[in-house]
């Protein structure tokens, strides 16, 4: 099982565009295996579309992958989607990593947007099966309670064959619905004693759904920081991010040094998960920066040597 580890973002930390693309390069440069940008459509933070960015990114870098952390399909017209993952997957000649949720009942979208909270489960189930059809077949008609299609289809189909679909969420539903539509689980705040949970319950319903997720289909991910808990640019985020989850965040954030994020990696891959999604804590262009070429230089080759990555066989895709 080979370890990946990637770099995300949820708010905008960059004074405008040339710090993001600073960011990006850095991350293509320095050997991130992908870069995920979190969804989130109502905010006052600054906080970037997560489908325009992947474009953006689709343009910008030639080698890493990306995804979304995750979609709140709900929100968004399921043709729509599967249209824009299609074309950003042949545009970046196959390098997309779609990931799809309910969303939490806290988002301010739903009342912001006047969407019944209740509905969002099932819009979700029905969007899945919409996009995963219109990726792989020509005519697609569709009955459900939320979406209606007649003979729908899109061109170019994705340039992946089998387009990955990651599932977050770790409710009973999402279990059910990661079995169902999904070819990875990706973790939210999860911890790793819960994402081993996860983890167990996800296999165990994809065998009695007749199903398999390749066992390195695992994702987590946590915010880290180079330095000292005190730090103010740390307990500012750490402060907010207790404000809007209502959790310690000290349980959620590897802070420390290279060693501290080592450990935080080594107990979820104990847990069954390989694919990391690990977000820089900074105030700023340089601190962010600063924090995610001191991972680069001290984290990600010491993940190389303790669980190096398979050898693709000659003549494999």
């Amino acid at each position: 099982m080979g370890v990946a580890v990637g770099f995300g973002l949820m708010e905008f930390p960059f004074a405008d565009a040339r710090g993001f693309w600073r960011w990006v390069d850095l991350c293509e440069a320095g050997g991130a295996d992908s870069i995920w940008q979190t969804d989130r459509l109502v905010s006052r933070v600054p906080i970037l579309e997560c489908m325009t960015t992947m474009a953006a990114l689709a343009g910008r870098t030639r080698r890493v992958k990306f995804g979304m952390n995750v979609v709140s399909l709900a929100l968004r017209d399921p043709v729509l989607v599967a249209k824009q993952c299609a074309t950003i997957d042949v545009l970046s000649e196959g390098r997309l990593l779609p990931a799809f949720g309910i969303g939490s009942p806290a988002a301010p979208e739903w009342s912001a947007l006047h969407i019944d909270v209740k509905t969002r489960g099932r819009k979700t189930d029905e969007g899945l099966e919409i996009i995963k059809r219109l990726w792989s077949e020509d005519s697609v008609d569709f009955q459900g309670q939320h979406y209606t299609l007649l003979g729908a289809s899109i061109s170019p189909k994705p340039v992946q064959p089998d387009l990955p679909m990651w599932i977050g969420g770790s409710s009973d539903a999402a279990v059910r619905r990661t079995a169902r539509y999904g070819t990875g689980w990706q973790a939210g705040p999860e911890t790793p004693d819960q994402a081993a949970t996860m983890v167990t319950a996800v296999r165990a319903a994809t065998k009695a759904a007749g199903r398999t997720i390749d066992d390195d289909h695992y994702g987590a991910g946590f915010a880290f920081y180079f330095g000292s808990p005190s730090a103010p640019a740390l307990q500012a985020t750490m402060e907010a991010y207790r404000k809007r989850t209502n959790r310690d965040p000290l349980a959620h954030f590897a802070v420390g040094d290279a060693d501290t994020i080592m450990a935080r990696i080594a107990a979820y891959v104990a847990a069954g998960v390989s694919k990391f999604v690990l977000r820089p804590v900074g105030a700023g262009d340089e601190d962010v920066l600063a924090q995610t070429r001191q991972l680069i230089e001290q984290v990600l080759p010491m993940v190389a040597t303790r669980w190096p990555r398979p050898r693709k066989q000659a003549g494999a895709a």
